[in-house]
Order: C-alpha cells, then structure tokens, then sequence
C-alpha cells in the first residue's frame, strides 16, 4: 500500500549554508522557545577537557562557569575520541565571540566551539508515477543479491528516529538510541530516518513493499536530528547530537556510518570522523546539490560525498562538482521507500541516494570485510574501472568484478 501524503523530500543540510549569516542564522533558529530541546538552544558552546585530566573534570567545569560568568548546560563524555564534553550557554549580554576566545585561551582545554546548528532541507512533492523502485536495478543491486546481501555489516544511520515496526523494517534495525532530548517520543514517527533505512535494508522476499540495496545489514539507527514542529517542518540537528551519535556508532563498532546530512565544518565532527577512519569505519555523507559546496562532512576527504541521480542515470551537476572529484552518484529522485504509519512513498534528495551508497558498501564489505575506507572510496570513484572516467551511477556488479570477487553478478 502506498501512503498517498505528501512526499518526504529531505536532504538534512546546512543551518549555516551561507558561512557569512552563521550566527544570525543560528540565533534566528534556536531561540528558548518551550519544547525546544535543550541541545538545539541558542548560544551555547562546546568545550573538550582531555582525558588525562578526568580527576579535574568536575572542578574545572565548575571554575569554567565561575571564571566566564557562563551557565553549565550539558555534559557528555566521547570516549572515543578520550574527551569529556562540557556544554555552557553565554548569557544574552555577554559577546559571545569574546567569551569563546576567552576560552580558548585556558591551556586545559582542548577545543572550544559553537554548538552548531544541521538543518533539514526540503524540497517540492515528487511524482507517484514514478517507476517503482528503481534504484537496486539501475545499481545492479539486485543482481548482486545472489553474492552479497550485507549480512553481518552494521551501518549506523545517524539521522531522525525511525518507525521499527513497520512491515518492512521489523526485525531489520539490531540497535537504536536518542541522543536529541524528549525524541523518544516522537522516534517511531520520524520520516526521514524511516525513508532513508528503508532505502538501506527494507527486508526482501516477504512479499510486501519494497527491498533494501542490503537487505542483510545489521541497522543501527541513532536519532541525532528532531523535526521541530510538524513532521513537514525542517528537521534540525547539532554538534551536541551528531557528536554524541558519532561516538556511539564508533564505540559500538560499525563498518558504515550514514549521514544524510550537510552543515558548516566542525571541528569536533571532525574528530570523531577522523577516529573512525583510523577503525576503518566508511562514511558515507550527503552533499548539498544546489550550493557553492558540498557542505560538511561531504566536503571531507574522511567521507565519501553522494549525489543523486534520476531513473535515467542523469545527474545534476553542482557547480562545484570538478573540485570534488571523488563524488559519487546513486539513484535519488522519486525513489519508492518507506514512510511512518506502514506506509510508503516517493521521496527525492541526495540524502536518499546516500543511503543507496551505504547498502552498496555493505555488499562490498560481506564479499571483502578487510577493504580499508580509502579502498572503499577508491573503488566507488572508479566504478569498476581501471581509471576514472566521467561521473555515472555506480554499478556494484562492475565494482565486484574489478575486486575479482566474481564475474557472475
């Protein structure tokens, strides 16, 4: 049965696309309405104490506050980046830009930065016309099926919560958790995390709706983003969610991480992105289609940058395509996936066809688990060529053939 509401559309982007309007942009966004989540609040900022100081982490977060005249709002540990997270809010009268200067100064502290803010961004109503479920017969997916289905790979979908019980996801997500204050309510009802796992593992031969491009795959979802008002407002994340998400999908030892999602550089992103290429975890990021950039982490050589294309393989190319060179391509316009209330719809965006690139990857993954992430990329760039050539759809079974693990896909 397809739910006949309106497309989903996402492509959870930049809050600050335009670097130059950040912090008017932030503020605008996070004001201290009643039901906003402590963790998307206005003007609060992120400080990392090493670990080799935890005896001093609960009196140096004190002394923080008392020096700045800042208010403690949060804390968190990473371990695995070794760091205990401290999250302080700077009063309306204080300038922000100083305190956090200020900051930066204290020799203890490791990083300092805003508490940045990932939009949602959503674009028009998509064709229920469109042919159905394209995207594993114009990847080939389909017939890699007979090889590899994912098992025994876990990608961790950090994105909004999505609906665990629906027909075609029951028994396909092995992990969740929220990271986003008050989200448990609202985790089962979350589209774009519904749509973006049905893309990745939606359960084959059931004789119901739609399969995944990984069927198999062990799906870890980590509600990091929250829709703020309706389930067709943008939905928002921040440093604070992503960083803790990103944490977790590493200590839990995922192979995958899916971010359908676009924003400013983050330094404590960063981090933990650069730890989890050392675990040799792949991650698979959304880039911005219709901007000067891709927008992080997509602009990241730590990630794999996705765009979408159509059911004929046509791509739009983004201004700063040539720059980017190892941008790879996926179905993600009118794909047929699912959506919240045991529905299904037709939504578009790279962030969909981000999640065509992570099931791809947990096919290669099954078939070769010692593929480095660099290994990974390499390949996806080539496409199962011994060059690189022009930008086309990827082709798992070209890709499996040039890894020499069979010519029968």
């Amino acid at each position: 049965m397809i739910n006949k509401s309106r497309g989903l559309s996402l492509l959870l982007g930049a809050a600050s696309l335009w670097l130059s309007a950040c912090s008017q942009f932030t503020d605008r966004l996070l004001s201290d309405n009643d039901g906003v989540p402590k963790q998307m609040l206005a003007r609060q900022v992120l400080v990392t104490l090493p670990d080799r100081l935890k005896p001093q982490w609960s009196a140096i977060k004190s002394e923080l506050a008392h020096r700045h005249a800042i208010e403690e709002t949060g804390e968190f540990p990473l371990s695995a980046i070794g760091v205990d997270c401290l999250v302080y809010k700077i009063p309306e009268h204080q300038p922000f830009a100083d305190t956090i200067e200020k900051l930066k100064a204290d020799k203890r502290i490791g990083l300092v930065q805003e508490n940045q803010v990932f939009e949602g961004i959503q674009g028009g109503e998509s064709d229920e016309m469109a042919a159905l479920s394209y995207g594993p017969q114009l990847t080939h997916s389909d017939r890699a099926h007979r090889l590899a289905t994912g098992k025994g790979v876990k990608i961790a979908v950090i994105d909004t919560g999505a609906e665990k019980n629906h027909p075609d996801l029951k028994d396909r997500i092995v992990e969740s958790a929220n990271f986003v204050e008050g989200g448990d309510r609202s985790f089962t009802r979350d589209r774009h995390g519904t749509a973006v796992t049905g893309v990745i593992a939606a359960r084959a031969n059931d004789g119901i709706g739609i399969y995944g491009i990984a069927p198999e795959a062990d799906i870890a979802v980590y509600k990091a983003c929250w829709y703020p008002e309706s389930q067709h407002a943008k939905a928002q994340c921040s440093s604070w969610t992503l960083a803790k998400a990103l944490d977790a999908a590493i200590n839990q030892r995922a192979k995958v991480i899916n971010l359908s999602l676009a924003g400013p550089d983050d330094k404590l992103m960063k981090q933990l992105l650069e730890t989890a290429h050392a675990r040799g975890i792949t991650v698979i990021a959304a880039a911005l289609e219709k901007a000067p950039n891709p927008g992080f982490p997509a602009d990241s050589s730590l990630a794999i940058p996705v765009i979408s294309a159509d059911p004929d393989g046509k791509t739009a190319a983004p201004v700063w395509l040539k720059r980017y060179p190892q941008t790879v391509a996926a179905p993600g316009v009118d794909i047929l996936t699912t959506i919240p209330k045991e529905g299904y719809d037709f939504v578009s965006g790279s962030s969909l066809a981000t999640a065509h690139v992570s099931g791809i990857v947990a096919l290669l993954l099954e078939l070769n688990p010692q593929l480095s992430p660099d290994q990974i990329k390499d390949y996806l760039h080539k496409n199962g060529r011994a060059e690189a050539t022009d930008l086309s759809v990827l082709d798992i079974c070209a890709i499996i053939k040039r890894i020499g693990k069979s010519d029968e896909c």
